[in-house]
Order: structure tokens, then sequence, then C-alpha cells
């Protein structure tokens, strides 16, 4: 307790999440000072929200109350890298820049590129954050393989391991990743890697306007070729763009290059990756939207956003950022809403101005999935002081 109790401070404007001001920050070094921190806490009834890297901390509503905020960038350590097997465990608070950097020496990579500076490995879980590289690589569900959690009585719980085959208890880490912190503390991760492609090629398509990306985006899925990304930006100004990244030896993505040329019926060829390939829309005075739905509907998708409202979008996996401006936003979200649920889809607000943050509904409807994740949230922290109120329902 005294490594942790060292690091202890009070709570001050900063450290708020979601206007919530935390009554004490806590910097834990090891798994074992989070699991002492959340046995004290539970002892106490103290609320806890656990943050790593603070890039997604907007991702979920405002905590009910914060008693003490857990600083988990302390567990900043690379544990096993096992190059030979593609797999390295790492601890919740290590920066994804400092392990992609660390397993290139070997030649691999973790095929995960969210766009958001200073990402954490737990914060990559606690939000499910993925980037375009999604199409071919999968989500942070599809390449956590092994997962550490201090539960929120204290107890340590392992599930998966450092074998890719071996999924033994991989439910567990289902279940924590995008749970916003509301079930327990992620405190170490095991990712499958992968080798880092020998070569790329990058095709760019100029667009009339942004739904031209549906019909071409469906073609390129229904096609032989195997791009990593297949990427649509799209400005406010109604200006838009296709990229569709290769990624392989050099023979393939040169191949495959000049066939994409052929079926979007035109589009430069490239080595550079775009400055702005992946990154979020629009600025602090937009409300940004993540959309998920058929991937096939997006040109409906996008027929439903208001004039004005800038896009990105993981084109041939029906997932879309949207920066609509503050000022429609309110009465645009449920439009929306009510538009996207023919094509099975939501609209979850990530980030929002604080004049209207408090006016939108975060979430949006639940659906029949609600009472499954109160009997697991009951389950996990019955006296609900994980993170409160932080995820859907409430919970």
């Amino acid at each position: 307790m005294t490594a942790a109790t060292d690091t202890r401070r009070p709570g001050g404007p900063d450290d708020a999440v979601g206007g919530v001001v935390p009554r004490e920050v806590v910097q834990p070094d090891t798994i074992d000072q989070v699991a002492v921190v959340l046995r004290a806490a539970a002892a106490d009834g103290r609320t806890v929200v656990p943050v790593g890297g603070r890039s997604k901390l907007t991702w979920a509503r405002p905590p009910e109350s914060c008693d003490l905020l857990l600083d988990l960038t302390g567990l900043d350590r690379v544990v096993e890298h096992v190059a030979g097997d593609l797999t390295v465990v790492a601890e919740a608070g290590v920066r994804l820049a400092d392990l992609q950097e660390q397993v290139g020496r070997a030649g691999q990579l973790l095929a995960l590129d969210p766009p958001e500076e200073g990402a954490t490995l737990g914060g990559l879980v606690s939000a499910n954050a993925s980037g375009p590289r999604r199409l071919r690589y999968g989500t942070t569900r599809d390449l956590l393989i092994g997962i550490t959690v201090v539960l929120a009585d204290g107890t340590v719980a392992h599930a998966g391991g450092k074998v890719v085959k071996n999924v033994a208890g991989y439910d567990l880490g289902k279940l924590f990743t995008g749970a916003h912190g509301t079930l327990g503390v992620v405190a170490s991760t095991t990712w499958r890697l992968h080798p880092v492609p020998p070569a790329r090629r990058v095709v760019t398509l100029e667009l009339p306007d942004a739904a031209a990306a549906g019909p071409l985006s469906v073609a390129l899925a229904r096609s032989t070729l195997t791009p990593s990304a297949v990427e649509l930006i799209a400005g406010a100004d109604g200006t838009a763009r296709l990229v569709v990244l290769f990624e392989s030896i050099a023979e393939s993505v040169a191949g495959q290059a000049g066939a994409a040329v052929d079926l979007l019926g035109g589009g430069e060829e490239s080595e550079d990756l775009p400055d702005d390939l992946g990154r979020h829309p629009g600025g602090a005075d937009d409300v940004l939207l993540r959309l998920a739905y058929a991937p096939a509907s997006l040109a409906a998708v996008l027929d439903a956003l208001p004039t004005g409202t800038a896009v990105t979008a993981h084109a041939a996996t029906g997932v879309s950022y949207a920066a609509v401006p503050a000022g429609q936003a309110v009465d645009a979200l449920p439009r929306l809403r009510t538009a996207l649920a023919p094509h099975d889809g939501s609209a979850v607000v990530l980030r929002a101005p604080d004049a209207v943050r408090d006016a939108l509904d975060h979430w949006g409807p639940v659906g029949d999935s609600l009472d499954l994740m109160r009997r697991v949230k009951e389950r996990f922290d019955p006296e609900r002081r994980m993170s409160p109120g932080r995820f859907v329902g409430g919970l």
C-alpha cells in the first residue's frame, strides 16, 4: 500500500472526466498495487474511474461520480515479446506508439492503427478502438488473445494465453473490450502480432461526392483484391476522395493497385500514405459521432447526414466518423438514428462541446441486450462503483 499511497494527490480540474472532478488521483506502478487500491476503495465504498492516455475519455458518458481517478500510465512495461510466436505481453499503460517501436525492431507490428495520439493499450481495449487497417487485420477483439484484469473487489483475474491457439477464457477479454472501465480495470494485455509488410501501394481517387464511395467500396469488397484499408475522406465543403491501401510483397501490391485503378475507373498510385488517413474529422466545435451499419449501406448513411458534415469512413467495414456542426447536432441526432435503424445502424457520441453535451443522448437506443448487460454488470460490479453511469443504459 505504501507505494500506491505515495502517488496519491487531490484531484483537480485538469483531472476531470466529462466535467466530473475526482476527489483523489492515484497512480500505481504494479498490478498488485492496483489490486490494493481497489480493495481499499471497495472497503470504503468509493467510486473508481480508470484512465490511461486520456485520448478517448469522451467516448463514454461522464461518470455519475468519481471518488478516485486511477491513473494507469505507471503500468508501462512490455513484459514479454516472443517474436517467434508473434505475441507480446504488455501492461495497460504502455503507449501503442512505444509498443510499435519495440516490436518493430523484430519486423513485427500490432495491427491496430487508431488515430488518437498517446493511446495506451488499456485504453484501446476499454474503448474497443481501431483504425483503417481493421479491414485486413480485424479489431481489438480479434487481436487481443489474453488479458489480466483487476475486479472491483481487488481480485486479479487472468484469461487467454500467450499462444495464439490458446483461447481458454477468451470471453473475459471480449467482455472487457469496449466496457469503458465499468466492469473492472484492464491491467495487462497479450496480443497477436503480424509481420511488417515489405511493400505498400496507395490508390487515391477523387470523387464527385461522398456518396459515390458506396458502390465503389462494394465493388472492391466483392472483388478478389485484398486491401488493408478502404477509406473515404470527405470534407464539410463537399470534397471527397477514396483511398485504398495495399500491403504485401512488392509484386502483389503493384498488381493489386493496377487492378484497383481499373476497377474504380481511375485513381493515382503512390507509395505514400496520406497524412489524414484514418484521422477523425472536424474540430472542437463539432459533435463527433461514430456510426456503425451494414457495410453495403454507406451511401444511404451518408445521405442521412446533415449538410456541412465532414466524414471519414472505413468504407468496406461499415464504420464511419461524422463531425456534425454543434448547432445542428441536437436536432439531427435523433433523425439520424431513425434513418440508420433500417440498416442495422447506430450512432454514438464520441466528443461534443460542453454547451451541447448534456442535451445529447450519448449511446442512443439500447435494444434487447440491456437486461443481459445489467446482469453482467451486477456480476462483476454489484455495488456500481466502477465508472458508474459511463456505459449504455446508465450502467
